[in-house]
């Protein structure tokens, strides 16, 4: 069920990054004798790397924070949004609820260090 409700969050900023890329590069890459897979490979992927990393930035800290989904639809396993909703709001914990908020900001955190570390948001 997440797949249905973030994909347009993932395809978005890949296909703004992608209708970005000048298609002179993919004709001159394919003049020069590199195949489809190479195309991709050496033009298109590095090219669309920023488009990339905006959607899973979105799509990935929307989801660490759903708890709605998961509580209607989901089965008895506890994610992080559920675990904070019920710590904050039936148990009364409010340290452990804070606890658990902090678990996905330093998740995304190292995310967005690594991807700054590989000069994904050069481009930007």
């Amino acid at each position: 069920v997440f797949v249905y409700v973030w994909l347009p969050f993932m395809i978005l900023p890949v296909q703004a990054a992608l209708e970005r890329v000048p298609g002179n590069l993919v004709e001159a890459s394919s003049d020069l004798g590199a195949s489809p897979g190479q195309t991709f490979r050496n033009v298109l992927f590095p090219l669309a790397l920023p488009g990339i990393v905006a959607g899973s930035i979105f799509t990935f800290s929307l989801t660490l924070g759903d708890y709605i989904i998961p509580q209607i639809i989901g089965t008895s396993r506890l994610f992080i949004g559920q675990a904070v909703y019920s710590q904050q709001g039936t148990a009364g914990n409010i340290p452990l609820a804070a606890a658990f908020t902090v678990v996905p900001i330093v998740i995304m955190g190292f995310y967005l260090w690594g991807a700054k570390r590989m000069g994904a948001f050069d481009a930007l």
